[in-house]
């Protein structure tokens, strides 16, 4: 169904409006499928994110500004996410030795688990959302997305 009937628009779009509201709507449908999946796990998509981006340091700290660079949602409050994360005990942060005014973020074993065990269902979700399309059509998908970015 073409994104003028989803949302019930009486005239027709401009093909750069249609194509804003496309992305637009089409990325909230796909973001609500992975919040499905992981609110079970008391975690918003901010925090999973945050969590993938400290488990691909491999152990080397991260700080602040490495965790909000690398974010998806680059308006979230990165500094309440952690501190969040630290109360459920995902996230250990401690003061450098070297730089005192320095914070190292590390993901904790718990948070490690807890990822290990959304992967599976994550990647499940994800060939879902995107069954529709070919393996053609996602590399198509991916180099103009990633064209638009750049």
């Amino acid at each position: 169904m073409n994104i003028e009937k989803v949302i019930k628009s009486n005239q027709a779009l401009g093909l750069e409006t249609k194509t804003v509201i496309n992305l637009m709507y089409t990325s909230r449908i796909i973001e609500e499928s992975v919040l499905q999946v992981i609110k079970e796990h008391d975690i918003s998509t901010q925090q999973y994110n945050v969590l993938r981006i400290l488990r691909g340091q491999k152990g080397v700290a991260a700080n602040l500004s490495t965790v909000q660079e690398r974010m998806i949602d680059k308006s979230s409050n990165t500094t309440r996410l952690i501190d969040k994360l630290i109360t459920k005990e995902l996230v250990n942060r401690q003061v450098c030795k070297n730089n005192r005014r320095k914070i190292e973020l590390f993901i904790t074993s718990q948070g490690l688990v807890l990822l290990a065990s959304l992967d599976p269902i994550t990647e499940t979700n994800n060939k879902q959302q995107l069954q529709k399309l070919s393996e053609n059509e996602l590399q198509t998908l991916n180099t103009l997305l990633d064209k638009l970015r750049d």
